[in-house]
């Protein structure tokens, strides 16, 4: 139910926006056509009537003269031309203009002062319309409204005594009046007739161009509400091939991240068990086995022989020495993970390193009466990476090889070296590790099956090496079959190769 009103909140806004911008483009066509409307019947009044003022000429001035003896205009003349004309058309008005533009006299203009400064037209568009015989369309000066330009009539007289122009406004100031009380009923009819019917199908079209345009849009947030209400399994089909394919891939690849991300989670969550169960195993034994000798030496302290106190001790001893590993190796691979530790890299012979690990491990491993060698190259080169992290990873290999070796096994350390890499591999002759088993002996927290109760750990060892190797952008590989024994193998880079 939320999914579709969020689909219907989204298809009705989109509506909404439609009809605005379609109110909009009407009003604008309405006001665009009424502006070209009054354009094209200009021209087409300027057209019809540009012999206007020619005739008026041929008509009037052949037997009066529009001036008087004395040089003064002939206002009865032009009384009678102007009642004669707005008889036919009450729109004109007409001019008498000098050969410089100025207005001699019109029956519209009050000439009753004087003194008053003449008006002018100007004679630039006046030229140009007699120049062209009238058959183009232009615009003059309105002597009544100087921001309103008007189209006219006129041509050029040349008397005896006098010469200028005659200047006809053809859509005059009565015009303008008879116009302005009209426009509002023609925008009320266009508007009212063509902008509603075209908006009313534009509007009926657009609706269900948009119900079909945003129905993958809409299938999208469907498709994210089902999965943000717990159906992680729900995907957009054959988003490639939708009209919104980047939006709904990326919506899928999203999902399938996120699903990925909730399993590791869970893997996260499955091994931090494991870990409280292994831990709190592994701390169990020498903390009971510390206790209990503790309890022993307080309560028989005077009954027990020196020989056995020491035999107590020395197990109280070793129990601590096995909890301060367990621990160590536990905030070691938590610096790790967490990125805490950064290697630093430098020059160093890993033959060096590797012989004084062979020293050390020797002991132990006549302890458990393990046969250890070394196998070594000649002129083995430097390499380049931490040194102590890289004994680290030795050490923790022949740890693993020295838990899972019988007795009078064998254990080898073998150094080689291709053109720009050094090898290390420690292998044995143990129990080895079954194929199921070496797809997660890598992993935190995890033992090999078939270790002992002696072999104490948490399980970390093989995965330190792992963080270790993976900080030096290094990997291992192990090489095993059940009861063929294991070997472990790693690469560091040649220095300067």
């Amino acid at each position: 139910m939320k999914r579709h009103t969020i689909s219907n909140k989204l298809y009705w806004k989109l509506s909404f926006t439609f009809l605005v911008i379609l109110t909009l483009v009407g009003f604008a066509y309405v006001s665009i056509t009424a502006y070209f409307s009054n354009k094209y019947f200009e021209e087409i009044t300027q057209l019809l009537n540009s012999k206007v003022a020619n005739h008026l000429i041929e008509e009037k001035f052949k037997d009066h003269s529009p001036f008087l003896e004395d040089g003064s205009v002939n206002k009865s003349l032009f009384g009678d031309i102007m009642h004669e004309m707005m008889a036919v058309n009450r729109g004109i008005e007409v001019y008498l203009l000098d050969n410089e533009g100025i207005i001699l006299y019109s029956v519209v203009l009050d000439h009753s002062e004087p003194e008053a400064p003449k008006q002018h037209v100007d004679l630039g568009p006046v030229r140009q319309f007699i120049e062209h015989d009238g058959q183009q369309f232009i615009l003059g000066d309105n002597p009544r409204n100087a921001n309103d330009p008007k189209i006219f009539s006129a041509a050029h007289f040349q008397l005896p005594d006098h010469e200028g122009y005659i200047y006809i406004v053809l859509a005059g100031k009565q015009f303008d009046a008879v116009m302005s009380r009209l426009k509002g009923n023609y925008f009320l009819n266009l508007g009212s007739g063509t902008m509603v019917l075209a908006l009313f199908f534009a509007m009926v079209v657009g609706l269900i161009a948009i119900w079909y345009l945003t129905a993958n849009l809409r299938n999208v947030i469907d498709t994210a509400i089902r999965f943000k209400e717990g159906d992680t399994s729900a995907r957009i089909e054959n988003a490639e091939k939708t009209d919104l394919a980047a939006l709904a891939t990326t919506f899928n690849q999203m999902a399938d991240t996120i699903n990925d991300n909730m399993e590791k989670l869970k893997n996260h969550d499955r091994l931090r068990q494991e870990l409280v169960s292994n831990v709190s195993h592994d701390l169990r034994t020498p903390l009971a086995i510390i206790h209990g000798y503790a309890e022993t030496l307080l309560i028989k302290d005077k009954a027990l022989s020196d020989k056995e106190r020491i035999q107590y001790l020395n197990n109280i001893n070793s129990s601590t020495e096995k909890l301060t590993v367990l621990v160590g190796q536990l905030f070691e691979y938590s610096k790790l993970e967490a990125k805490q530790i950064e290697p630093h890299k430098e020059p160093f012979l890993i033959s060096d390193l590797a012989m004084d690990l062979y020293s050390k491990y020797q002991i132990l491993a006549k302890e458990r009466a393990i046969d250890l060698k070394i196998e070594m190259e000649g002129g083995l080169p430097l390499v380049f990476a931490d040194i102590a992290l890289v004994e680290r990873v030795i050490q923790n290999l022949l740890d693993n090889a020295l838990k899972f070796t019988p007795e009078e096994g064998t254990i080898t350390l073998i150094l080689s070296h291709t053109k720009n890499n050094v090898e290390v591999t420690v292998k044995d002759n143990g129990m080895g590790i079954s194929e199921q088993d070496q797809t997660y002996i890598f992993e935190r927290y995890r033992k090999a099956k078939g270790s002992s109760k002696e072999n104490f750990g948490a399980g970390l060892g093989l995965a330190i090496v792992k963080k270790i190797l993976d900080i030096h952008n290094s990997s291992i590989k192990v090489i095993s079959k059940p009861n063929q024994g294991a070997a472990f193998q790693f690469a560091l880079p040649v220095y300067g190769g």
